[in-house]
């Protein structure tokens, strides 16, 4: 019971925080800047949807990355995430992804892309729904928010996105993408 008591205190005290900082970043940042030469800095972003363009901004930190992504995604269908991520692995990126047991009778899922182009894809039977929605790259860009990679998200959901580069908030991300991984079965399409 107490180790339960502490790991629920631990995400109490980390959903908190990510409260916070998102509070910090909407205050701090101007809305919804559609990425350009001139906005690509490593400083924190924010994007609301719908109408943000949040996946421009997920296209060009995929297209930015150089050696790996982990993605944990909830909620799988949008082609051009799926695309980019296969992209970036035939450039030699090292990409994972790691989605909720739903995406595999999901309709307009993007598994069998992802799938085809030989991803490592791994189903996440952890819990009622594994209800997250984080990209990883290079161990220190984290994407994360409410925003699901679907063309709902982008058009029709109230979401959010938030961009940041923070090697130690993106280790403790990574460790709990391998914590899920560990759990996770390997996606058995071929």
């Amino acid at each position: 019971m107490v180790h339960w008591t502490y790991h629920l205190s631990k995400k109490v005290l980390a959903s908190a925080l990510m409260a916070v900082l998102a509070s910090a970043v909407y205050i701090a940042l101007p809305l919804n800047q559609p990425a350009s030469a001139e906005n690509t800095s490593k400083q924190p972003k924010v994007c609301f949807s719908p109408e943000g363009h949040c996946s421009a901004y997920i296209l060009d930190e995929i297209a930015g990355a150089q050696r790996s992504i982990r993605v944990q995604a909830y909620s799988f269908t949008s082609h051009d995430i799926a695309d980019a991520l296969i992209a970036a692995s035939k450039r030699g990126v090292d990409v994972a992804v790691i989605v909720d047991k739903s995406q595999t009778s999901e309709r307009y899922s993007v598994l069998a892309d992802l799938n085809d182009a030989r991803l490592p894809v791994f189903i996440d039977y952890c819990c009622a729904i594994a209800h997250n929605k984080v990209i990883i790259i290079d161990e220190h860009r984290l994407l994360t928010g409410s925003y699901n990679f679907t063309k709902a998200a982008e058009s029709k959901n109230a979401e959010n996105l938030l961009i940041l580069d923070d090697a130690s908030l993106a280790k403790a991300y990574i460790e709990n993408w391998n914590t899920h991984r560990a759990g996770a079965e390997k996606l058995a399409m071929r």
